[in-house]
């Protein structure tokens, strides 16, 4: 074992053999596994702020949305079927925006309304929406 190893030791010395170790590549791969957590648990309060942010944008399209349709039907009760599309008014929506982990939009008795659930697998809040501040319930 000793003399295979003096053998490669010369060969390699002698530029015969190239490559790296295997403990040079193990240690490449921790190295990297460790940057690759930093990074990972850096970036864990970003996905929080970004579903905020999109809640605020969603309750303002949706708002834009019921805003169209009673000015165009007066007196009509909203409701999710109306706003995603009649014969004859065409779709204000496509689809209900939804974020199912952080957030979902519904209509309750013709107002826009948000629900939130407050812990995993917990109980929800549910508020009307009536401004982007009401995104502070999302996490």
């Amino acid at each position: 074992m000793i003399r295979t190893y003096k053998m490669l030791k010369k060969r390699r010395d002698a530029g015969e053999i190239n490559g790296f170790t295997l403990i040079e590549l193990l240690i490449v791969i921790v190295v990297l596994g460790i940057l690759a957590a930093v990074v990972i648990f850096a970036l864990g309060g970003i996905t929080s702020k970004s579903a905020v942010a999109a809640c605020q944008a969603d309750g303002a399209t949706v708002q834009t949305a019921i805003a169209a349709f009673q000015n165009l039907n007066p007196g009509v009760t909203v409701t999710p079927s109306l706003l995603t599309g009649t014969a004859d008014s065409g779709p204000f929506l496509q689809s209900f925006p939804s974020n199912g982990t952080h957030y979902t939009y519904t209509i309750v008795s013709g107002s826009l309304s948000l629900i939130a659930p407050t812990s995993a697998g917990g109980t929800q809040t549910q508020v009307a929406y009536s401004s982007p501040t009401q995104c502070q319930y999302v996490q």
